[in-house]
């Protein structure tokens, strides 16, 4: 008889309301503009690792699914094409199997793209945010390769799969992990969430550049030996918080990004998704350099109030709403 109580304390929420203004006021004095998009759209995002949440039956699209978005980046990517000024956002993203202690599958979403601005530089901006919310001294800068030499004794970059895999092993998770013996991304993800991510952001954010060029997702790869994809994350406290890139461009190639992602779905069985044409468009129209985040607000607020649970920073959670 208690599930219509909400589950985040009042301070709580009042600590949240205050950092909604601080970011509004952080972006307000930066000249970033502030604009809305929609939650719900003919398309959907066609990574591996995203499951998207859809209703049918609309009077507006009787004959066609409709999508809540993972996240606002394909509506603001076309009005970077079509106005090319910053701009932000604070909005509801959605995910399908997401809930639990660090996940919600209707969560808030902070999004921001800075045209003319290198992954470098917007990570700097991050960390200026970060010091404004939360009061963090600067944060470190390491590569991903740098991260898991320093926490496992691994190059990511130069090992063979078979060496990933044992360092897996050497560390517990060998059998019954359900990832393939050559899914090397997979089990470069598992190391980083258990051994390395754990040890990050700790006194200060950490933000970790220069992903594995198979992991850029929408970033641009640069050429080195090996090549990198221009993407970064934070943490802070062993919390992953942020997500940005050095945005990828050419319409082409992203177009061929997204039907391998499709060619992928369906040699594992997942759903098929319809690729977003709008953004092809707007990116074949011309979208100059640019670089964007996405950061976790929920996550924000935990961080600023000291939560473990995200149950604890919002009012009603996927079991009570």
């Amino acid at each position: 008889m208690t599930k219509w109580r909400p589950t985040a304390s009042l301070d709580n929420l009042r600590r949240r309301a205050q950092l909604l203004d601080r970011v509004r006021s952080f972006f307000a004095e930066r000249g970033v503009l502030e604009v809305e998009t929609p939650l719900l759209g003919a398309a959907t995002v066609s990574d591996l690792h995203l499951s998207s949440l859809s209703c049918s039956g609309s009077a507006v699209a009787p004959d066609r699914a409709l999508y809540l978005q993972t996240s606002p980046e394909f509506a603001m990517k076309r009005l970077l094409a079509a106005h090319g000024e910053p701009i932000y956002q604070v909005c509801k993203a959605f995910r399908d199997g997401e809930a639990g202690r660090l996940h919600n599958p209707e969560f808030t979403i902070l999004e921001w793209y800075r045209p003319g601005w290198d992954h470098h530089r917007l990570m700097q901006e991050v960390d200026e945010l970060l010091a404004t919310t939360l009061a963090t001294p600067p944060g470190e800068r390491i590569t991903f390769r740098e991260a898991f030499q320093r926490h496992l004794g691994l190059d990511p970059l130069a090992a063979s799969t078979p060496e990933v895999v044992q360092c897996a092993t050497d560390h517990g998770f060998g059998c019954g992990c359900g990832l393939d013996g050559d899914d090397r991304d997979g089990w470069l993800d598992l190391l980083l969430s258990h051994c390395v991510e754990p040890h990050l952001g700790r006194g200060r954010p950490s933000l970790v550049h220069d992903f594995p060029a198979s992991q850029a997702a929408l970033a641009r790869i640069r050429d080195d030996d090996p090549p990198v994809a221009e993407r970064f994350e934070a943490w802070v406290e062993g919390l992953e918080l942020a997500n940005g890139y050095h945005e990828l461009t050419d319409a082409a190639e992203q177009r061929q990004r997204f039907e391998e992602d499709l060619r992928r779905r369906r040699s594992r069985g997942l759903p098929e998704v319809p690729l977003d044409t709008r953004l092809l468009d707007a990116l074949e129209h011309g979208l100059g350099p640019c670089a964007g985040v996405a950061l976790g607000f929920d996550r924000l607020v935990m961080l600023a109030c000291g939560a473990t649970n995200i149950a604890d920073v919002i009012p009603f959670p996927i079991d009570r709403a």
